[in-house]
This record gives C-alpha cells, sequence and structure tokens, in this order.
C-alpha cells in the first residue's frame, strides 16, 4: 500500500466484481478498515469437490489491527456465507447486522461451534461513529426482511453502498425510504456503488403483490396436493406461502435443511406467523391432498436437495402423485438451467404438473432493480462518481452506462475488478493501486489447501482416469521382482485392453530395469515411468491420465516410498 498517500480514503472489493456472490467491500481511512458483508458463492461445473467459495483475506490478515467492524446489510448467503471463515482468519473487533441477519449469522457459528460475542443489531435509526469514518443505514427493499443500504461519510467525502434492492412500491413488507435516500443525495453523495445483478433487464421488476395474486390463484384452482420449490432464503415468499395456505386451509410441511432454518428463524423475528400452520411429513401423509401444501428447496436443480430426490423417486417421506402440482417460485441461477431442466422432465415423466414463471404466469420475481429502478437510486443519490458492483462484467458495464444515461461524466465511472483500488480525497477520486484479491476454494473442513495444481489434478482424472504402477524392487541386489502391475480407474476398461495393459507392464518394467542397474534413486525411477508412459498413452489414445508410480521394496519394509 506504499503508493498511498494516507489521507486518501481507499475503496476496494475482495469479491462481487465481475461475479454473482462473494460479496466484499472495505472502505479504509489512515489507521481505520470498515468491511461491508463478506459472503460465498458456488462453484461451477468444473470445480471439482469444493463446496464453496469465499474472498482472499489476505490483504485484511495483513492489516488486522486497522480493522474496526464488519457491516451487513442483509442476510443472503452471498452476503454472510463467508462470516465462519473470515472469523477463523481474521480478528473482527465487532459484526454489526440487521435483525434478520442476525439470527442467520447466529444460527450459522453455533453450527460450526464458533464462539462469537460482538454481534450487534442495527436500525435504520442507529449511527455508529469511529475516529475518521461515520456510519449509517437506510431501508431497501429486497426478497429478505431488514435489507439496509449503508452510508458511510469521511473526512474527504461520502460513500453509498445500496446493498441489493429494488423499488417495490406494492411490496409485502416494509417501504423503502425513499426519503432518507433523498436526504442523503441532498447532502451530497461522492461516490456510490450500487446492485448490478439485474442491470440487463429493461423497465421495472415485478412486484412482489403480483406474484402474491399468482400464487393465490393457483392455490384457488388446485384441487390436489401443492409442491411448491423456492430459495430457502426467499423470506417473503415463504411470507406469501404460509398467509396463502392459511387463506386456502392448507397445512404446510417443510423439506430441506436451509428451508427449516430460514423458516424458525423467521417465525422467532416475527416475519412468519401461523406457527400452527406446520406440520411433520408424517402427519401430512395423513392428510387428504387439498389440504397439503410441501414446501421444499431444489428449485436449481441441486442434486441432493428435497424436491431433486422427489423427482426421482427417491424420498424416504414423499412419494408423487398423479394430481400434484409442483411450482417453481424461483428463476434459474446463471448455470443452473440445465440441472432445472433435468427435475422438471423427471417431474413430467412421473406424471404431475410443473408451474414455471414465465411471461403468463408471475409465480417469480427477482430481488434485484431492473434498469429503470437502477436510474431511480442514481437520480435519488445523485453522486459525483459511480461504481457498479456485484454483477458479472457485462452488468457492471451495463451498469455504468446507466449511469452515464442519469448525467454522470463516463470519466466518473469505475468498471473494476476485485483488488483495484479507488483513492478518494477532497472529494476527488482516481484509479491507484492494487491489492491482492481472488478465490479461496472451500472443500469440506479444508480452506485455501486446494489450489490451481489439485484442481488441475482432478480435472485430469476426470477427463482422463489415473494409472497406477506398482512394482517391487529388491534394493539389497537392484532388482525388479516381476512385472509392474498396472491398475486403472476412469481410463480404459481392463477386460477390453489387455493388450494395452500388457504393453505399459512392459514400458514400465523397461523404465525400471534402465535406472536400477547401479544405484535406486526412486524419484529418478517414477520421473522415467512418467514420461516413457506418457508419452506411449498419448500416441496410442490421445489422452493424459495421471501416472501414479508406487515403488515397495521388499526388503526393508512392505511401504510405498512415495
Amino acid at each position: 500500500m506504499k503508493f498511498f498517500n494516507n489521507d486518501d480514503t481507499k475503496v476496494f472489493a475482495l469479491g462481487g466484481l465481475g461475479e454473482v456472490g462473494k460479496n466484499m467491500y472495505c472502505v479504509m481511512h489512515n489507521n481505520e478498515i470498515i468491511i461491508t458483508d463478506v459472503g460465498i458463492t458456488f462453484p461451477q461445473g468444473d470445480l471439482l469437490g469444493i463446496d464453496y467459495i469465499i474472498p482472499d483475506f489476505t490483504f485484511l490478515k495483513n492489516n488486522e489491527s486497522k480493522i474496526k467492524a464488519l457491516f451487513i446489510t442483509h442476510g443472503h448467503e452471498d452476503h454472510i456465507g463467508g462470516i465462519p471463515y473470515l472469523l477463523q482468519s481474521v480478528n473482527i473487533p465487532a459484526i454489526y447486522a440487521p435483525n434478520q441477519a442476525v439470527g442467520l449469522i447466529k444460527r450459522k457459528l453455533e453450527d460450526r461451534n464458533i464462539q462469537y460475542k460482538n454481534l450487534f443489531v442495527y436500525n435504520e435509526d442507529s449511527k455508529i461513529k469511529f475516529k475518521h469514518i461515520e456510519v449509517e443505514f437506510f431501508k431497501t427493499t429486497h426478497s429478505i426482511p431488514d435489507s439496509h443500504g449503508i452510508c458511510i461519510t469521511t473526512t474527504n467525502g461520502t460513500i453509498v453502498t445500496t446493498g441489493d434492492f429494488k423499488f417495490d412500491f406494492t411490496p409485502i413488507g416494509p417501504m423503502a425510504n425513499l426519503h432518507k435516500m433523498a436526504q442523503i443525495g441532498k447532502r451530497g453523495v461522492t461516490l456510490l456503488l450500487s446492485d448490478s445483478t439485474n442491470a440487463l433487464n429493461e423497465g421495472m421488476s415485478i412486484s412482489e403483490s403480483k406474484v402474491d395474486e399468482a400464487l393465490s390463484d393457483i392455490f384457488t384452482r388446485t384441487k390436489g396436493r401443492i409442491i411448491i420449490a423456492t430459495f430457502a432464503s426467499n423470506i417473503y415468499r415463504l411470507k406469501h406461502i404460509v398467509d396463502t395456505c392459511k387463506r386456502n386451509n392448507r397445512k404446510i410441511a417443510v423439506f430441506g435443511r436451509s428451508m427449516d432454518n430460514n423458516i424458525e428463524i423467521s417465525i422467532q423475528g416475527g416475519y412468519i406467523k401461523h406457527k400452527d400452520i406446520f406440520i411433520t411429513p408424517e402427519e401430512a401423509n395423513q392428510l387428504p391432498p387439498e389440504k397439503i401444501c410441501l414446501l421444499c428447496t431444489g428449485s436449481q436443480g441441486e442434486p441432493l436437495a428435497a424436491l431433486s430426490r422427489i423427482a426421482n423417486g427417491n424420498h424416504k417421506q414423499i412419494k408423487l402423485k398423479n394430481d400434484d402440482i409442483v411450482v417453481f417460485s424461483s428463476s434459474a441461477i446463471p448455470g443452473n438451467a440445465l440441472s432445472i431442466s433435468k427435475t422438471i422432465n423427471k417431474l413430467y415423466l412421473r406424471g404431475v404438473k410443473v408451474y414455471t414463471n414465465t411471461s403468463l404466469n408471475d409465480i417469480h420475481t427477482s430481488g434485484h432493480g431492473s434498469e429503470e429502478e437502477l436510474k431511480l437510486m442514481i437520480r435519488l443519490m445523485k453522486p459525483k462518481y459511480f461504481m457498479p458492483f456485484h454483477g458479472e462484467y457485462r452488468m457492471l458495464k451495463k451498469h455504468a452506462d446507466i449511469a452515464i444515461e442519469c448525467d454522470i461524466p463516463k470519466e466518473n465511472t469505475f468498471v473494476l475488478s476485485n483488488g483495484e483500488v479507488l483513492s478518494m480525497y477532497k472529494g476527488e477520486i482516481k484509479k491507484e493501486g492494487y491489492i491482492q484479491a481472488g478465490d479461496v476454494y472451500v472443500d469440506g473442513n479444508r480452506i485455501g489447501d486446494v489450489g490451481n495444481a489439485v484442481m488441475k489434478d482432478r480435472k485430469i482424472m476426470a477427463n482422463d482416469g489415473i494409472v497406477v504402477v506398482i512394482a517391487n524392487i529388491d534394493t539389497n541386489n537392484n532388482k525388479l521382482l516381476g512385472l509392474p502391475n498396472i491398475t486403472t480407474r476412469g481410463f480404459v476398461l481392463v477386460n477390453d485392453n489387455a493388450e494395452l495393459l500388457r504393453e505399459l507392464e512392459e514400458i514400465g518394467r523397461k523404465s525400471i530395469v534402465s535406472k536400477i542397474s547401479n544405484h535406486i534413486n526412486y524419484t529418478e525411477i517414477k520421473s522415467e515411468i512418467v514420461n516413457q508412459l506418457t508419452n506411449y498413452i498419448y500416441d496410442k489414445t490421445g489422452r493424459r491420465p495421471i501416472i501414479l508410480p508406487v515403488i515397495m521394496d521388499i526388503k526393508k519394509d512392505v511401504k510405498a516410498k512415495a
């Protein structure tokens, strides 16, 4: 950070730029750092075995003494999912979050046996002051209760981060506080960071009240059992469903751990009423179909989620019936369309009717604002500079173009990558420098141990398989005992390729013999085996499996030397 003047205010992202998810943004002034959100993202199909992707916390670890607090805009996984990992790596003096998010964070930390006492609830009237930085909040509309934007005031200017938002003038929950947004804009906003998720969508997003009407219509017309798949984190959608079931005299059975957790926390927080409407799966199987609604995870076609197991016919408690109705009250996250289509096809094959969100059927709306809503936020805040965040590059670029349409000079817009730094000094901003930022893979309980080299090996094994060469050597006499044994997984069928495997045994034998005439060096032997077999296999098959030599010294012990 030597290129910075200590009097500058620095703004940068450790996640959330060029991607949907993994949101993490920082403001640094002198010896103070505040962090906004710390999320995760889920891996695409090429990241084999990876559970989550989190931001790289190296910069924060190296500047741990400067961190004052972490502020959370709302309780979605792409904004709070990285908190347990951050707390295991970096000392965070305090976490401030709205009420619903606090409940979700507490549950997340309990599940991982992490003790943390400095978790505080803020509301729209809260103000938190540090030596150089003051933080306040304004209410926004999103698909989860207690969503807020954050206003950060420094000696060099004011920074506003919107969090995730939309403008819904007939919401199910409270209205966004447009008056406070306008007041902040009137005071003067130097830099606006604004949600870009739906920047490519024209017009305005559909109101949640329209979704409520569409779902109510389905309930009124349906005489059989209704199965609804939606995002477990979309609390207002869950509230719709609960209220609609109450009006239509249906009980609800819940499937999916995340769904259970979110409903329990929402009942505790008072966001969802009618606790008596929930029943067990066993009780649901005893009631008439017209009295039942099944609420489950799996709207994205996740193979282990409840809906996928129901569609496959291997769910232990629920079996599909011909008059069932399945409702996908969700939209496809990029990359999940194929999985969703597979699940829908399986449901149709089992004879049930499926509703998805279409232009004729408003059973889902996004919690993110479309183009006209993004324009409204810019007009309310009237920023001098603009930085789109939370989106793939095409979304960020489109959002920057929208800002230019709203009279922000092109040179005052910044489409950045994670790690790029904006430096703000006395109301002026320029791009200056870069800090370490990137992806850290979480594989089970291992964090950061799986790097590019490991992922490369996993991809090779997935595509080309593995060949294991096991050889016995008498080190007293520098002699190979018998032919090497060739074992393969994911490479070829043994019974159909006996001749190829015999050739590999012979090449392995020659490779070993050429290296043990005078002395035995296990590294040299294994390198020779790998080189010779790799070339031969590629010439014969066009594939490059991982080759793993295992050398056994039968005179000393029966342990592998590598």
